[in-house]
């Protein structure tokens, strides 16, 4: 066990970085295309690196290849070390003053479809040089793990290491078009709910507890008829185009003003949005624009809906 561990620490780093590149691609061709290699002196890499381990890392069949279990350990310490490695360049490049390179930055469908897209104009014409990777998706990225540089989630992050601000509180409200309510009548109290067609998330899809809470209370007094959609991007379609009335975050009044809001003492409870990315990268000039440019946005926001009225 000891001579297997030294072996391993003994290993080629070029010979690692080959290998990781096989693993990835699940062949020898494409591989070499990555790395700019012949497909035989990827295979003379990758044989001389089973010998060093005295170990078979990959099965070989007509369709590519598949890492055996020794293989699937190792490449989980070679996509670790190119987590850091990727780490590592990021804070040597944030040490310039410049912002530029990739931010890759997670947050739901629904906040990310309906409030921050719409917005990267302003930083992208702060920033040209900045690309931004924005990863829409109901599941928590391991930002530690570096899965992603920053979040915006509905909720605190639990992960240890990591910075987070408290940015805005959300609520979920029901609203119509004016068509809409023209034509099927204007709600008064919840119980007239059992007259309209209500466009909701389904409370089966992932979405933070405040919004399925208020859509069971909604249901209980029989829509006549529902619409479920699994992200509020698809629920704001159903509302726009006058099918019903939709639980909705109230952060779509700024964008869409037209919107009627309807039984104003309905809605959730608040729902608290955090930023939060890595301690390591406490310094990143790219994470420190990004979340400027989000507080910004938010004081805008906040000044637009007292202008309304709404605030």
């Amino acid at each position: 066990m000891i001579g297997r561990v030294k072996k391993v620490a003994d290993m080629d780093w070029d010979k690692l970085r080959i290998f990781h590149a096989v693993a990835d691609a699940g062949s020898l061709t494409h591989a070499g295309d990555r790395l700019n290699l012949s497909q035989s002196a990827v295979s003379r890499q990758i044989r001389a690196l089973e010998e060093s381990l005295n170990a078979t890392l990959f099965h070989r069949h007509a369709r590519g290849l598949i890492l055996t279990e020794q293989g699937e350990l190792l490449f989980d310490a070679t996509k670790s070390m190119a987590k850091r490695l990727d780490a590592a360049a990021a804070r040597i490049r944030d040490s310039e003053e410049e912002v530029f390179g990739e931010l890759r930055v997670t947050t739901t469908f629904g906040f990310g479809t309906l409030w921050l897209a719409p917005r990267l104009a302003a930083l992208y014409q702060k920033y040209p040089d900045l690309k931004v990777d924005l990863m829409l998706e109901e599941r928590v990225l391991d930002l530690p793990m570096r899965e992603a540089d920053v979040a915006i989630r509905m909720k605190e992050p639990s992960q240890a290491d990591l910075i987070r601000k408290r940015l805005m509180t959300v609520e979920m409200k029901l609203y119509a078009t004016r068509a809409y309510l023209d034509s099927a009548g204007t709600p008064q109290d919840i119980s007239d709910i059992s007259a309209h067609r209500l466009i909701c998330q389904n409370i089966s899809a992932a979405q933070v507890g405040a919004s399925a809470v208020l859509v069971q209370h909604l249901l209980a007094y029989n829509p006549s008829s529902l619409l479920t959609v699994n992200n509020y991007f698809g629920v704001l379609q159903g509302v726009l185009h006058n099918l019903g009335i939709g639980v909705l975050p109230d952060y779509v009044t700024q964008d869409f003003p037209d919107l009627i809001h309807v039984l104003p003492d309905i809605k959730s409870a608040l729902v608290p949005v955090y930023l939060a990315y890595p301690e390591e990268l406490r310094h990143s000039q790219r994470v420190a624009a990004f979340r400027d440019f989000v507080q910004e946005e938010i004081i805008a926001h906040r000044k637009q809906l007292r202008e309304l009225g709404i605030l």
